[in-house]
């Protein structure tokens, strides 16, 4: 089917036309239901065009009822002769074998469609179709391991949100695929298109694909709000010395105290939480932006490049530069 992007859209000037893109989730029994956030973007991308740009689909191997991972059940129609622009396969929250007549059916669809992607745990059910060999895929990083030992024909990065390689797409836990979405999206229609969708979804645009699953403020999980506060605060002023006695006055707190209450709450010294800060900085810095070494030491509190090189090698056993190479060939 041909239409048109109409007139008083402010994105009518994408094209003349355009033809409606089938996007299918492939849903197993007890699918994880956060898939929908991702067909959202996609449900956005058509009122925003005040178009059909995409009709979305939600299948089964049979069609019908199908249980979700919340006891709940979805209508769907049967994969089976679907001629599809984009299959995504949806991620169970424990991964486990598919029917050989969803495979059957995956394998099928996937020789007809231009695209093929899996949200979390849906990267399994690709791999036992056969359709990960020789491509670079991620899942949610629970299951990374897991996923590369069962697959050992595919190339599993387990620290990265999404990855698109070629007509393979993969991304990491539930949410990531809202990133992938709105990278699809943007493949279709532009990098402008889709900052639309992403402001529609109240996102701050689509991370980038090699930006890490981790964050090292979760991971320290500050319980009290002053110790909270003064990580927050280190945060937002890397390129400062960022001393114990600096991070303590801003909780309000002795030096002493302050340690003390950091080193119970998170399980690490306030330097070394502050070195974590600086590494998750300077690492998306080298990774996603064009700044020189010395910039992005200088920026995220390092000062010294070879000083920032040594942390580097500690934590990811890779200098800065072999990093940034990396990402770009990635890109």
């Amino acid at each position: 089917m041909r239409t048109a992007i109409r007139s008083n859209s402010p994105f009518s000037a994408l094209a003349e036309s355009r033809i409606t893109r089938t996007v299918g989730f492939v849903l197993p029994d007890h699918f994880q239901v956060m898939w929908m956030a991702a067909a959202s973007a996609f449900e956005l991308a058509n009122v925003i065009a005040d178009d059909s740009l995409y009709d979305i689909r939600a299948l089964s191997e049979h069609g019908g009822q199908v249980t979700n991972s919340m006891g709940g059940s979805m209508a769907t129609n049967s994969l089976s002769g679907q001629l599809l622009d984009t299959m995504v396969v949806v991620g169970k929250m424990v991964p486990d074998a598919a029917s050989p007549g969803l495979l059957t059916q995956i394998v099928e669809a996937s020789s007809q469609s231009r695209r093929v992607a899996s949200v979390c745990s849906g990267a399994f059910i690709l791999g036992e179709a056969g359709l990960l060999d020789g491509h670079r895929v991620t899942t949610h990083w629970f299951h990374a391991h897991k996923l590369q030992k069962q697959f050992p024909k595919a190339r599993v990065e387990e620290d990265r949100i999404f990855i698109i390689d070629g007509a393979l797409s993969t991304s990491a836990g539930m949410s990531a695929g809202v990133d992938l979405a709105l990278a699809l999206i943007e493949e279709d229609f532009g990098a402008d298109f889709a900052r639309r969708v992403a402001q529609n979804l109240v996102v701050y645009h689509r991370r980038a694909g090699g930006q890490s699953q981790h964050s090292t403020l979760l991971e320290m999980d500050a319980k009290s709000d002053r110790i909270q506060s003064a990580l927050t605060y280190a945060r937002r002023n890397l390129s400062m010395p960022l001393t114990v006695e600096d991070l303590a006055e801003v909780a309000h707190l002795s030096p002493r105290q302050f340690s003390r209450a950091f080193r119970s709450e998170t399980g690490q010294s306030p330097a070394k939480a502050v070195e974590n800060l600086r590494l998750e900085a300077a690492r998306i810095m080298v990774e996603q932006t064009r700044h020189t070494i010395d910039e992005v030491a200088a920026q995220t509190g390092f000062i010294d490049p070879q000083r920032m090189r040594r942390a580097f090698l500690r934590a990811f056993a890779q200098p800065p530069q072999v990093m940034r190479r990396n990402a770009r060939v990635a890109a």
